[in-house]
């Protein structure tokens, strides 16, 4: 590694489960502000901070000296794969990120809608799934290529009348607005397995919604009630009868993607039993999850209910089906995955997600391991070094200036 030379630019990182993108930026600054590898860039800033004048340092919201990091795109904890780091400069690429297409594999779970939208909501409704077969699915599945209409989930970072819709949601009021639908661009769509009821190790949540909170959501995101008379039962030789809303969608974040804003379980807070995941939307994680132990870095890993081997699957477990599809930005996982459940006479929730690949970063072939963080700068150093210089080339060329597109 070279030790004078300042290396900044754009790199990724494969995020595991359970825990927040956050979490990782503040991993790798761990990691990063005591190495040599970034020593240069330290040093470069302390002298940049050395010539400002008072005003201009007063007016620094973050007065520390550490090396500068952001991500292009949240992933929230429930989330595996691509998370885009930008080093230094590199931040001010991380938008560019924002707004090229990304590559998923989403597992959705039948039977059931949240209040996110996922396995870690509250359960708002249920419906039958007995009569959902792979070929079914793959008929649906037409309805949802090419440019869709989709409306933005109640949880969500978008505002109206200056307001974010989250805050609705949390406060219990309704919007005062029709919440519009927009195009989303689904350029594939496929089926990658279809897994048969009881044949996999996910499971539909048990803690369910406040009634106010059902009535709310049902009114705002105009969902239509399924009844047992409209379909066959939930599983052989029992009705599931059904509430008479279906669910809101998980909250985002600013930049439009499909994600939750997590902020950090204080410390004291971590084992209590009533554990509470602090985020925007102000969702809490059902009773029934178990919490993982702090890894080697004591950092606490927030609970994800499909990890729990402890209990058998229910006799009931519904049928689910794991899909593969690239898309672009804007467009809501969890929005598809409750959506088909609807096309289909049921309802759906997102019980796995993993970005496969974001802009050129794909997993397995231009990503970080996280878990290189823990085996030191001898290991990592030289991995980050070589994406970053690499990054660099391709968009700022062996001149030093920004190449076009045509020259990427």
């Amino acid at each position: 590694m070279g030790k004078h030379k300042i290396v900044e630019g754009v790199f990724a990182i494969h995020k595991p489960k359970a825990i927040t993108s956050a979490q990782v930026v503040r991993d790798l600054q761990h990691a990063f502000n005591p190495s040599v590898l970034f020593a240069p860039w330290l040093e470069a800033e302390r002298i940049s901070r050395a010539k400002l004048n008072q005003h201009q340092r007063n007016r620094r919201r973050d007065k520390r000296l550490q090396v500068k990091i952001g991500h292009g795109g949240t992933l929230d904890p429930l989330a595996t794969g691509v998370l885009i780091i930008g080093v230094g400069k590199g931040t001010k690429q991380l938008q560019t990120f924002l707004e090229c297409t990304k590559a998923y594999e989403a597992t959705l779970l039948f039977g059931v809608a949240t209040d996110t939208y996922d396995v870690l909501g509250k359960v708002l409704s249920r419906a039958p799934y007995a009569h959902l077969t792979r070929e079914k699915v793959e008929q649906a599945l037409a309805k949802f290529r090419g440019q869709i209409m989709q409306r933005p989930p109640i949880f969500s970072a978008r505002r109206v009348q200056g307001k974010h819709l989250y805050e609705y949601a949390r406060e219990g009021k309704e919007v005062p607005v029709e919440i519009e639908e927009r195009p989303v661009q689904v350029m594939n769509l496929d089926i990658e397995k279809w897994l048969e009821a009881g044949s996999h190790d996910y499971r539909l949540p048990k803690q369910e919604a406040e009634e106010d909170f059902k009535k709310v959501a049902g009114n705002v995101l105009h969902l239509d009630g399924t009844t047992e008379e409209e379909h066959v039962p939930t599983s052989p030789g029992e009705a599931q009868v059904s509430d008479d809303t279906k669910g809101v969608k998980r909250k985002r974040i600013a930049e439009e993607d499909d994600n939750l804003v997590f902020d950090r379980i204080p410390t004291s807070k971590r084992r209590e039993v009533d554990t509470e995941i602090f985020m925007s939307g102000g969702l809490q994680i059902s009773d029934d999850v178990v919490c993982e132990e702090p890894d080697s870095r004591g950092v606490q890993t927030l609970p994800i209910p499909t990890c729990r081997k402890e209990s058998p699957l229910h006799d009931d477990a519904p049928p689910a089906v794991k899909l593969r599809m690239t898309v672009t930005s804007g467009f809501y996982v969890r929005s598809l995955c409750h959506d088909l459940g609807v096309e289909l006479g049921s309802l759906g929730i997102m019980a796995d997600l993993i970005r496969k690949r974001q802009g050129d970063f794909e997993v397995g072939e231009n990503v970080l391991d996280y878990d290189d963080l823990s085996k030191g700068e001898e290991v990592w150093g030289p991995r980050v070094e070589r994406m970053l210089n690499e990054w660099q080339d391709s968009v700022l060329g062996p001149d030093g200036r920004q190449s076009t597109d045509e020259e990427r």
